[in-house]
């Protein structure tokens, strides 16, 4: 329970707030509601802007876990099942996206994500960047996922005006 509380608080503790610790799954055996657990096994997807605040927040939920494990006399093993490196957005490319929501009067912020998009794989041939677009209670990639015509009309507009935008630089 601590390790799992540690996962979510942690990423707000650099102040930047783009770091995201999930606990994605859980298993309990003997998964019985009366029966105190033997072992319990759970994942967590770490996730900031830099390899750096991730590697802070993988030592953070270590040192939690050490503790635990002292204290307690259990064992916690904590296993690296996969990693991917961050990868920043070129800075022409952000420019270019503000730069067009600016000047077609859209709201804009500067905004990190930490999920694999292609854009992932791209920026690291070329120079790329991302537009977001507001969807309806924060939920995407989902089949619920809802975006209004007019704000997918925006993000349309934004990357039309970023590419020409970066196709005359």
């Amino acid at each position: 329970q601590e390790v799992v509380a540690c996962a979510h608080r942690h990423p707000q503790a650099d102040g930047s707030n783009h770091g995201r610790g999930t606990v994605g799954m859980v298993q309990v055996h003997p998964n019985s509601r009366n029966v105190i657990p033997g072992r319990v096994k759970f994942s967590i997807d770490l996730r900031n802007s830099t390899d750096a605040l991730c590697d802070a927040m993988d030592a953070d939920i270590r040192a939690v876990a050490a503790t635990l494990a002292a204290d307690s006399g259990l064992t916690i093993e904590i296993t690296p099942v996969s990693h991917y490196p961050a990868q920043p957005f070129h800075p022409d490319c952000i420019a270019a996206v503000q730069k067009a929501a600016d000047a077609l009067g859209y709201s804009n912020m500067p905004a990190v994500s930490g999920a694999g998009h292609d854009a992932v794989y791209m920026a690291r041939l070329a120079p790329a960047g991302m537009i977001f677009i507001p969807c309806k209670d924060g939920i995407s990639h989902n089949e619920i996922e809802d975006a209004t015509r007019d704000d997918v009309g925006a993000g349309c507009q934004i990357l039309l005006q970023a590419m020409v935008e970066r196709a005359n630089a």
